[in-house]
C-alpha cells in the first residue's frame, strides 16, 4: 500500500471510532472550518521553518493568514472555513470555503470526517470537517479573504512544547495555544489542530473544549 493511501485509511479509521461531540447551537451561529490534508510542498512559508527547493509529499495541513481588511479576526492564523448557509450541511460549507479562499475545489468523497465542535467568545460554533486533498498544488489565496497560505507539516504539530497552556482568563478554563516555528497559533484554530493532532496523529481521545482563547481572540 502506498504511503499516502496507509496515511488516509489510519486517519479514516481513527475518525471513525471518534464518538465526535457536538455542541449546542442555541442562539450561537454556526460555522465549519476545512482541516485540509495535504502534501507539505515547498514548505510552510516562514522563516522559522525551512523551505523546501523539491516539492514534498510530506503529510502538512493547509493553514491561512486572515486579510488585513476583513471585518473580524483580521490577520489571524485561520483553517479554511466560514459561516454555515441556509440548508447546507458542515460538510459542504467547510467545502466551498475551501474553494472560494484557496481555490481547492473537492466533493464530499474527500471528506473523512469531523471532530468536536468548538464554540467560541465571539458567538461561533465551529464544525471542523477533515478534508483529503492531496497534492492541492492549485491552492491560491483569494486576496479578499486570505493574506497567504502556509502548509505546516504533521512533525510541527507533534512538538514536544506544544501545547502552550495559559492560565485562565476566566478563572476555570487554561488558554490554549499550539506552538509553530518561532510563534504560535490561538484557539479556536489551536484547539482544532491539537485535537487532530491528539486523534489523528497520536490515537488519542482528547477533548478540548474546555480549553479558552486569549483575549485579542474574543471579538
Amino acid at each position: 500500500m502506498r504511503r499516502d493511501a496507509a496515511l488516509r485509511a489510519r486517519l479514516q479509521a481513527r475518525l471513525r471510532r471518534f464518538d465526535v461531540h457536538p455542541a449546542d447551537a442555541a442562539g450561537l451561529r454556526a460555522a465549519a472550518v476545512a482541516v485540509v490534508i495535504t502534501d507539505e510542498g515547498h514548505g510552510a512559508g516562514l522563516d522559522s521553518l525551512p523551505a523546501r527547493t523539491a516539492w514534498s509529499t510530506a503529510p502538512a495541513l493547509l493553514l491561512t493568514r486572515r486579510a488585513g481588511g476583513l471585518r473580524e479576526h483580521a490577520g489571524q492564523w485561520a483553517l479554511p472555513g466560514g459561516r454555515i448557509d441556509g440548508g447546507e450541511s458542515p460538510e459542504q460549507a467547510a467545502l466551498r470555503e475551501l474553494r472560494e479562499e484557496v481555490g481547492v475545489a473537492l466533493d464530499t468523497r474527500r471528506v473523512l470526517g469531523r471532530l468536536d465542535d468548538f464554540v467560541t467568545r465571539s458567538g461561533y460554533v465551529i464544525t471542523p470537517v477533515l478534508v483529503w486533498a492531496g497534492a492541492a498544488r492549485e491552492a491560491r489565496a483569494n486576496p479578499h479573504e486570505v493574506h497567504s497560505i502556509h502548509r505546516i507539516p504533521f512533525s510541527e504539530l507533534l512538538r514536544a512544547d506544544a501545547p502552550i497552556l495559559e492560565p485562565p482568563l476566566d478563572g476555570v478554563r487554561p488558554v490554549l495555544k499550539m506552538p509553530v516555528g518561532d510563534g504560535w497559533i490561538a484557539a479556536p484554530t489551536a484547539a482544532v489542530l491539537y485535537q487532530f493532532r491528539e486523534l489523528c496523529l497520536c490515537g488519542r481521545a482528547t477533548r478540548v473544549a474546555h480549553f479558552d482563547q486569549p483575549l485579542f481572540a474574543w471579538k
